[in-house]
């Protein structure tokens, strides 16, 4: 085997045991800054006239993974481009020990097809010959392009290990106004990168492992060259310090052995010290700076009060991470009492489990509680009561109406002892906890339970707890992390219950259970436009008892929403021996014909799969042609048992990408990892412990729908374009670019013989007016 092919299988199995996952490029900027660079990466448009070219290395030094993501890297960057003959034109190399054509700059004239065709790329190997690749185009020019009548830009994607010489040709190149940028791949060797790139260099060298990072950085310096544009004018280029990493193979010298060696022209051997070394991989660090856009992001306003640390997400919508004083309330405000009209019964555990340590922290917590919270003004009533085998009114609901009172008379509650039957004492508090009053409505208190404890229940408490919530008690729980599941399950919420890591941190839970004792769960939003689909479970997993369940639930959660055309449309979709569209988005325009539409919903029976039934929604329900509207956000609920749900993770991510919202509520002893998978990045998962429990998820179910339907949407997601035509993102609207053969808004109509189609303009009108009936997905 020759030396150098030696020397080339050598590294690359060296660099092949090194993780991908180090970061050879890190932006030395705060998170939320990197935040602020990846949302602004796709909000980047370039719709100028212009010859982009991609050459991508597809050598055995950058391996079949990297050659991926390097066509990731081009579909991405491709997403921002206003693809067609008359404006951008897109062609690709890929190169190893020579030079081959994918495409040129004149085969397509969408988006789709450019990107499609990068997908089917095919890994080549062989040598990393950058210099033949450069000394082609020297000669050939831009395949397919517009010579110099417009500008050229060469975009490098490479490992920069060229085994020829690149620095003449790639200079060359730029003496004839091409701009060159080199994007690194696998471990690049940032030198030849600098080598190849045009000037600045630090604006035209990025690194394609980061893929929102580098098309920031691509469409930053290209926007001043007013190639491309960004949505807000508020946002800017602005430099920022980075580190770039290289991977190196080096000699080290370890030290001296014994070694033998014999004397030309004689028969003796001499015995001799010879130096030792080892090849070791070391990283070499290079600092440089980094050009990115950023716009302006919903925490620079500092909207939380007292300390409180502001968590964006998004680019319109952030969160605040408040001190202990302040948790639990909005923008980390002070609230100084409880105002709402409300009983509260202290139910606390007091069994050998807890122990008396434990239950004394508790009557402490309960103090505590009181003295911040209630005052004289105060329309809270509060009870105490302490269990073991049996339950024991200590102080009964509203007794004390004067603060200091109520707190001496908590001394005198005892330690019991004795077994934890927690399922026991909730079924009493439900019954005589809080006194005769047992009528409920909106004119009375709201009555609540909540538990203390830190020993695990030796009796049931699912039906004590369905008991308790089915006589409109709302139950809350404070524990140990080792208590946590069961108070989720006796809350029927994760939402309900509060966890303290150590003795200290219990009392850190008093803000957060005044907000949770106050908070009212709102209605649903009725002014916002929504296009909602709800995709049950009909299989026989399931069964027709719990299917039933589950038409309630959605029946219940119907009734949050203004159904009609222009706020809320509402669809169904059943799954099980198959998938079923039991009603579409434009079927029923009245809340009325939805709720009826819903009860005769067929149960199926048979085998189910949620990732059949994601893809008949993604091609057959969430289109515009059957009723989705432009401009409206879209949002899918699906309710499973779990079972069937292993194929669904890619379908629901297929959605996602379209700009459809998926939440996922899994009943039962379901398969959590496959609902989490299936759930998405944002963790869009509500687990519910059975079916009749499913009425006391409804208000976070509603909360997350309304939380969806305020989110930006993309007018061209899913595509009002028919006949593959190309939808184009304008200022506040689109327009529909048709295929040859269609002409029309939306392409719907076929083109007269003779006439050239013509791309057309379609303005967006206010959200739900009906538009026409235009289909196809991006």
């Amino acid at each position: 085997m020759p030396s150098f092919l030696l020397l080339e299988a050598i590294l690359i199995f060296l660099f092949a045991r090194v993780p991908p996952s180090v970061p050879l490029q890190e932006v030395h900027v705060s998170r939320e800054t990197i935040g602020k660079i990846s949302a602004a990466s796709k909000m980047m448009w370039c719709s100028a006239a212009v010859d982009i070219l991609f050459l991508m290395d597809g050598s055995h030094s950058v391996g079949k993974g990297s050659f991926e993501r390097s066509k990731h890297f081009a579909i991405m960057v491709c997403d921002a481009l206003d693809i067609n003959l008359e404006r951008v034109r897109v062609g690709a190399f890929q190169f190893s020990s020579a030079p081959r054509l994918e495409f040129p700059l004149d085969s397509f004239s969408t988006q789709q097809e450019v990107k499609a065709k990068i997908k089917k790329m095919v890994f080549k190997g062989g040598r990393t010959e950058t210099g033949l690749a450069l000394k082609y185009l020297l000669r050939k020019g831009f395949p397919g392009g517009r010579n110099a009548s417009v500008p050229q830009i060469l975009i490098i994607v490479t490992d920069g290990r060229s085994q020829g010489h690149v620095a003449l040709p790639a200079k060359q190149l730029k003496e004839r106004g091409i701009t060159l940028f080199a994007v690194g791949v696998r471990f690049p060797r940032w030198e030849e990168l600098h080598t190849l790139a045009s000037e600045p260099r630090e604006q035209h060298v990025l690194m394609a492992q980061q893929v929102e990072d580098a098309a920031n950085g691509l469409f930053s310096t290209l926007s001043s060259s007013a190639i491309c544009t960004i949505a807000s004018p508020d946002c800017k280029v602005q430099p920022h310090p980075c580190e770039r990493k290289t991977l190196e193979t080096v000699r080290e010298l370890v030290g001296n052995a014994l070694c033998w060696r014999g004397s030309r022209g004689t028969d003796a051997v001499l015995a001799a010290l010879c130096p030792f070394s080892s090849w070791k991989r070391v990283f070499l660090t290079h600092p440089a700076t980094c050009y990115r856009t950023t716009c302006p992001g919903p925490c620079d306003s500092q909207p939380c009060q007292n300390g409180g640390t502001c968590v964006p997400e998004g680019l319109d919508r952030y969160y605040c991470l408040c001190l202990p004083a302040f948790r639990g309330e909005a923008n980390c405000a002070p609230k100084l009492s409880l105002e709402c009209r409300i009983n509260v019964l202290f139910l606390l555990a007091s069994s050998a489990g807890t122990t008396l340590e434990g239950f004394l922290r508790a009557k402490a917590f309960v103090k505590r509680f009181v003295q911040a919270s209630l005052s004289e003004d105060s329309r809270a009533r509060v009870g105490v009561a302490w269990y073991s085998r049996e339950l024991v009114v200590a102080v009964p609901v509203g007794e004390y109406q004067d603060m200091p009172d109520l707190v001496r008379s908590l001394d005198g509650i005892p330690f019991s002892g004795g077994a934890t039957l927690t399922g026991s004492a909730l079924r009493q508090a439900a019954e005589r906890g809080f006194g005769s009053i047992t009528r409920t409505g909106q004119d009375h208190p709201r009555r609540v339970v909540v538990l203390l404890t830190e020993s695990r229940s030796q009796d049931k408490v699912a039906g004590p707890a369905r008991h308790a919530r089915a006589r409109e008690l709302l139950l809350l729980g404070v524990g140990s992390e080792a208590v946590r599941a069961e108070l989720e399950e006796i809350t029927g919420s994760p939402k309900h219950v509060m966890v303290y890591t150590d003795p200290q941190d219990l009392f850190n839970q008093i803000p957060e259970l005044q907000g949770k004792l106050c908070s009212r769960p709102q209605p649903g939003c009725q002014a916002q436009s929504l296009d909602l689909v709800f995709m049950l479970d009909a299989s026989a997993s399931v069964g027709p008892e719990n299917f039933a369940q589950m038409q309630s639930f959605v029946r219940s959660c119907a009734l949050q929403f203004d159904v009609n055309p222009d706020v809320t449309q509402i669809s169904l979709v059943v799954y099980g021996s198959q998938v079923q569209t039991a009603f579409g988005l434009d079927t029923h325009l009245t809340r009325a014909a939805v709720l009826r539409a819903m009860s005769q919903a067929p149960y199926l029976g048979g085998e189910g799969s949620a990732g059949t039934a994601l893809l008949h929604i993604y091609d057959k329900v969430m289109t515009v042609q059957r009723g989705a509207r432009p401009g409206v956000p879209k949002a899918v609920v699906v309710l499973t048992g779990g079972r069937g749900a292993e194929d669904a993770a890619v379908p629901a991510q297929k959605l996602r990408n379209n700009g459809v919202s998926v939440l996922v509520v899994g009943v039962g002893p379901v398969l959590r990892e496959a609902l989490r998978r299936l759930a998405g990045p944002r963790d869009s998962l509500i687990h519910v412990a059975a079916y009749t429990d499913l009425r006391y998820h409804q208000d976070a179910l509603i909360q997350w729908i309304c939380g969806e339907a305020k989110q930006p949407v993309n007018l061209c997601k899913p595509s009002p374009c028919m006949n593959k035509g190309t939808c184009v993102l304008q200022k506040g609207s689109y327009r529909c670019e048709c295929r040859g053969g269609w002409g029309g808004p939306h392409c719907e109509n076929r083109a007269s013989r003779g006439d050239a189609p013509k791309a057309r303009g379609f303005h967006q009108e206010p959200a739900g007016r009906q538009q026409p009936e235009p289909s196809q997905q991006l």
